[in-house]
């Protein structure tokens, strides 16, 4: 049997278990105005039964959770610009990318006319150019949101003590926008500005969520979501949750100041290897020259960072603790 009688058979036995398939189930179309004829006979019945049974599926088909996209998941330019937003700068993407290439080139130059060679220049400006941009926005982005969690139960306070008096939800997320400073406010002045233009409360609240990536923040998203659906003493909710983002700053604090050893041991092995070479290179360059002019030390060297960086990424992630 040859190769073209075995693809006319599988694709018979295939086409048999299509049409099986379809003239048990019935097609899409088919199913589809057997259930807009079922419902439109539930619609104008004269059975209660019918009636009831109609509106029960509109409610189970009313309270369906709806379905979030999370912020920058949609491609790369699309996170690094989600990135870009959490830092709190007016940064834009297509800047960011032309600071990123000019650092690299002008790092590659500068060592290229210091050292001759070509490869480890084009090393060396592609690692400074893309890393340290990183790092900088990095760093922005975790000084913010410890802004944002350190004041972040004041807010949630100020909330409470709005709900006591009995001002709306919308009011009161006005009122901590305006009162409190930094990013609380900033964030919270968007959402009363989305609601403004029409969208929901819990649209809102979960487009910031999504966007800063901020446990604290989801925690506030979830509780007004909940309560929204099962009801309850909101001030009373979110006064716990004050209490408990407190309680949970103070452990992290705790935790901070338990691992700061472990934290100094990792810094102090990340970077030994880096002042032995720049101290040899000091006092005998023409012992350790040759890492800049022979393409084979080069290569080892290149390597050698390499593992470096993996280990001191493995050694952060250790002393790294999350609650």
């Amino acid at each position: 049997m040859d190769i073209l009688q075995t693809l006319l058979i599988t694709l018979v036995i295939f086409t048999a278990l299509v049409v099986g398939y379809l003239l048990v189930t019935g097609s899409g179309a088919a199913k589809a105005q057997k259930r807009r004829m079922q419902s439109l006979r539930y619609r104008h019945s004269e059975s209660v039964d019918a009636k009831v049974d109609a509106q029960f599926k509109r409610a189970i088909a009313a309270r369906k959770p709806k379905t979030y996209r999370v912020a920058g998941s949609g491609s790369r330019m699309e996170a690094l610009a989600v990135r870009l937003n959490r830092s709190g700068k007016s940064w834009s993407v297509s800047q960011y990318i032309y600071t990123s290439l000019g650092l690299s080139l002008a790092v590659a130059v500068i060592v290229f006319i210091q050292s001759g060679a070509l490869l480890l220049s084009l090393g060396v400006g592609a690692a400074v150019g893309v890393g340290l941009p990183h790092l900088v926005v990095g760093y922005f982005i975790k000084r913010r949101t410890n802004e944002f969690v350190s004041k972040f139960p004041d807010g949630l306070e100020l909330l409470v003590r709005g709900l006591r008096s009995g001002l709306p939800v919308t009011e009161t997320l006005s009122v901590v926008a305006q009162e409190v400073p930094g990013p609380v406010g900033v964030e919270f002045r968007g959402i009363v500005d989305r609601i403004k233009v029409g969208k929901t409360m819990e649209d809102s609240l979960q487009d910031t969520a999504d966007r800063l990536g901020i446990p604290e923040f989801n925690f506030f998203t979830i509780t007004l979501a909940i309560q929204r659906e099962t009801g309850g003493n909101l001030a009373e909710t979110l006064s716990n949750l004050a209490d408990v983002l407190r309680k949970r700053g103070q452990m992290k604090l705790k935790i901070k100041a338990m691992s700061s050893e472990s934290k100094a041991s990792a810094y102090i092995v990340g970077s030994l290897p880096f002042i032995v070479f720049g101290l040899i290179f000091w006092v005998n360059p023409g012992y350790i020259g040759g890492f800049f002019t022979d393409d084979r030390l080069i290569v080892a060297g290149l390597g050698g960072l390499t593992w470096m960086s993996i280990g001191v990424f493995i050694m952060a992630k250790m002393v790294s603790f999350e609650i």
